[in-house]
C-alpha cells in the first residue's frame, strides 16, 4: 500500500509543479527578482498546482507512516519520468537529447537503487542527538547554495536553488515521518510537539527555494536536481536518523552505490544542457485553467 500511495505522490508532484512552474513563468517579475512570491500567489494556474501538491504532501504523508522513509522517498522521486512529459503538454518546454538522457540515468539509478539496496525499516522515535545534527548540517547545506544560486543564472542557477530545496524536502519528509505519528494524540499533542513548527518552517523553506527554480523556466534540471537531493539526502537521513538499512548482503551494496552514482551523473547532464537546450521556449501567454 505505501508503495502505491508513494507513486501516486509522485504524480501529484508532477502535475502541481508544472503546473506552479507555468504559474512562475506568468509573473512580471524577472529571474533572480524575490517578488514574483508576491505575484504567484494571485495566479489561478499556479494555486492549482498548489492545490495538486497538497494533495501528493498527503499521499506521501500516509505512506510514510506506513512504510520506509528510504522507499517511499525514492518512488516520490518518479515524480521526474511523469513531470517532463506534461511540462512539454503545458509549458512549451524544450526537452532535448542531453535531458531525455539525464533524466533516463536519474530514473534507471533510483530503480537500481531501490531494487539492489532493499531498504528496510529502523525505529519509529529517533535520537534527539540525531535530529539536531541532521537539522544543522541542512541548514547550511541550504543556505551555502541559494547564497551560491543567486549568482548564477539560467540551468545552473535551476539546478543550484533545486539541489536546496530538495534538501529541505528530504529534512520535511523526515519530520513528516513522526509528525503523522504524533495525530493519534489530538489536536493538543499537534500543536504542542516540535515536529508541527520544523514541518512547516522545512515546507516554507523548500517552497520557496524550489519556486526560485521554477522561476529560471528549465524545468529538467531544476526537477531532476530537487528529486535527486531529496533522496540522497532522504537515504542518508533515513540511515542516520531513523537507522534504516540497505540490503542484508554486503555484495550487493556496491550495485546499489552505482545506482545513486548513476542518478548523480543524470542530474549533470540535466544541469549543462547544450548550447541547442540553453535557451527555454517561450513561454505560453497567460489563459484561464481549463
Amino acid at each position: 500500500m505505501a508503495d502505491v500511495l508513494a507513486l501516486l505522490a509522485a504524480l501529484a508532484f508532477a502535475f502541481g509543479t508544472v503546473l506552479q512552474q507555468r504559474g512562475t513563468l506568468d509573473t512580471d517579475a524577472g529571474e533572480g527578482d524575490p517578488h514574483f512570491l508576491t505575484e504567484i500567489i494571485r495566479k489561478p494556474v499556479w494555486l492549482f498546482g498548489a492545490l495538486a501538491q497538497g494533495l501528493g504532501w498527503v499521499l506521501q504523508a500516509v505512506a510514510l507512516d506506513n512504510g520506509s522513509l528510504i522507499v517511499v522517498q525514492s518512488l516520490c522521486a518518479m515524480s521526474l519520468v511523469f513531470a517532463l512529459p506534461i511540462g512539454v503538454r503545458l509549458t512549451d518546454q524544450h526537452v532535448g537529447r542531453r535531458s531525455i538522457v539525464g533524466a533516463v540515468l536519474t530514473l534507471t539509478g533510483i530503480v537500481v537503487f531501490i531494487a539492489v539496496g532493499q531498504p528496510q525499516g529502523g525505529t519509529q522515535t529517533p535520537d534527539a542527538t540525531a535530529w539536531w545534527a541532521a537539522g544543522i548540517a541542512s541548514v547550511v547545506a541550504m543556505v551555502v547554495l541559494a547564497v551560491i544560486a543567486q549568482r548564477r543564472r539560467g540551468p545552473v542557477a535551476a539546478a543550484l536553488f533545486a539541489t536546496a530545496a530538495g534538501i529541505g524536502f528530504a529534512f520535511q519528509a523526515a519530520v513528516t515521518k513522526v509528525w503523522v505519528g504524533d495525530l493519534g494524540g489530538g489536536l493538543s499533542a499537534v500543536l504542542t510537539t516540535w515536529t508541527t513548527y520544523v514541518l512547516v518552517v522545512s515546507a516554507l523553506a523548500g517552497f520557496a527555494l524550489q519556486q526560485s527554480a521554477l522561476k529560471t523556466s528549465f524545468l529538467a534540471p531544476a526537477m531532476a536536481a530537487s528529486n535527486a537531493s531529496t533522496l540522497v539526502i532522504s537515504v542518508i537521513l533515513g540511515v542516520t536518523v531513523f537507522e534504516e538499512t540497505l540490503s542484508n548482503g554486503s555484495g550487493h551494496m556496491g550495485p546499489a552505490v552505482i545506482g545513486l552514482a548513476m542518478a548523480v551523473v543524470g542530474v549533470v547532464l540535466l544541469a549543462k544542457p547544450t548550447d541547442a537546450e540553453s535557451t527555454p521556449s517561450p513561454s505560453p501567454s497567460p489563459s484561464p485553467p481549463t
